[in-house]
């Protein structure tokens, strides 16, 4: 009788199947003869199970203590760290800087305490030349002699990018003014004894409160002229506090060469704004004789001191001279001529600011007081809205200063911009073509 073929076997059965012999008869040698058969059926049948079992994979090598880590492979890539351009020109690139004032020797602090305590007997701060003893009585600033007065102190985030950074710049608005501008935009603080008294020691510990709590990048004096003295002592006593941040003097350009002086070694950034050109224009709308004269001359000594401006590489200024221009509406000839003036006489690398942003203030567009007949030096007939920009018919009043009571135009902007480019000048504050600071 024929007998059916034996269905084949898989190969990798065929293939295994030295190994479990190999495996059975190891066991089968080791076992006690008692317990041979016993152990033979159990060591077969456990051989049986695990021939369908695959054999588990090599263990991993473990790492050595001394062997390097290697970086984690990731399917998502960080993205790269934000990098500030700064497109910078290497003659005004600091890797550091240390104030002034920190550099000042006890010798020369001493001769400058003294000197501002004489300054204050027979006043000559700014070209009035009052000669007052403000111990005993005011000028026109309207300030005394042992404290300041002071309207705001706080970080401020409306200065040039370049001071103002990221945790802004730390402003001190004194009040009171040795100008007085038809169109302030702080008139209520310039013109006006608003605010609180403040010792030049307790200057000084708001000084350090800018410093650590705000975390500023400078402190900003804003209008100063007429407190030199009181800012002379508050810097030297702020040193020996532990201020170590530039100091920056915010000025109307109507500082006397006496007052200039004093400040030198203690001031960081000078911040001078030329205003006008023609002196016919500085009586009529700042109310002061030789404005221009007084301003060219404070501007030459304040580059004389710190020359054009530096920064470090986070884009902040450390030190210098920045110039604002605020162009007016019809003055721009006066602007066009304070730019030729700047390249030619104080330097082209000066950082400029043409600004344009002003709005009539102050006395601009008010109405006529009591119906009197208007003079030459203000504005001519005009049906305009007090206090606002544009005509208005319906109210039929004249007001003051109508020439200037109007938003600047962008011609007139262009018009100085272009005149400034011609005379060779070319750092400006304005919006940068690249990432960074325009600096």
């Amino acid at each position: 009788m024929l007998c059916a073929k034996p269905l084949a076997r898989p190969r990798w059965h065929l293939r295994l199947k030295p190994a479990i012999s190999t495996t059975a008869a190891a066991i089968a040698a080791a076992t006690p003869p008692a317990l041979h058969n016993h152990h033979r059926r159990h060591c077969m049948t456990t051989t049986t199970t695990t021939t369908t079992t695959p054999p588990p994979p090599p263990p991993t090598p473990r790492r050595p203590l001394s062997a390097p880590l290697r970086p984690t492979p990731s399917r998502r890539r960080l993205p790269p760290p934000f990098q500030r351009h700064l497109h910078l020109a290497p003659p005004f690139l600091l890797d550091d800087y240390i104030p002034r004032y920190l550099l000042l020797d006890e010798r020369r602090a001493a001769q400058k305490r003294s000197a501002a305590y004489k300054h204050l007997q027979n006043c000559n701060l700014c070209p009035r030349q009052c000669g007052v003893n403000r111990y005993e009585t005011t000028g026109v600033c309207l300030i005394g002699a042992t404290t300041a007065k002071v309207n705001t102190i706080a970080p401020h985030f409306g200065e040039e990018p370049c001071l103002q950074g990221h945790n802004g710049s730390g402003s001190v608005f004194f009040s009171g003014c040795n100008l007085r501008c038809v169109f302030c935009q702080n008139h209520d603080i310039a013109h006006q004894r608003n605010g609180f008294d403040v010792t030049p020691e307790e200057l000084a510990e708001w000084y350090v409160k800018l410093q650590t709590v705000g975390g500023c990048h400078n402190v900003n004096l804003v209008t100063p002229e007429h407190v030199v003295p009181q800012v002379v002592l508050s810097i030297l006593a702020a040193r020996e506090m532990g201020l170590s941040i530039p100091i920056v003097y915010n000025t109307s350009a109507f500082d006397s060469l006496e007052s200039i002086e004093l400040l030198d070694g203690l001031v960081d950034i000078y911040l001078p704004d030329f205003k006008v050109w023609r002196g016919e224009t500085s009586r009529r709308l700042l109310k002061a004789d030789g404005y221009t004269e007084a301003a060219m001359e404070s501007v030459k000594a304040m580059h004389k001191q710190v020359g054009d401006l530096c920064f470090t590489a986070d884009g902040i200024a450390k030190s210098g001279v920045l110039v604002r221009h605020l162009v007016m509406p019809g003055k721009e000839d006066e602007g066009v001529e304070i730019m030729r003036w700047l390249a030619e006489n104080v330097s082209k690398d000066l950082f400029v600011h043409v600004m344009e942003q002003y709005f009539p203030r102050a006395h601009v567009g008010k109405a006529r007081r009591g119906g009197r007949k208007k003079k030459d030096d203000e504005s001519g007939e005009g049906v305009v809205e007090p206090g606002g920009v544009g005509a208005n018919e319906e109210t039929n009043e004249t007001v003051r200063y109508k020439d200037i009571n109007r938003a600047v135009k962008d011609e007139e902007v262009s018009i100085v911009k272009k005149a400034a480019r011609e005379a060779g000048l070319w750092r400006f504050v304005e919006a940068a073509e690249h990432g960074g600071f325009n600096i």
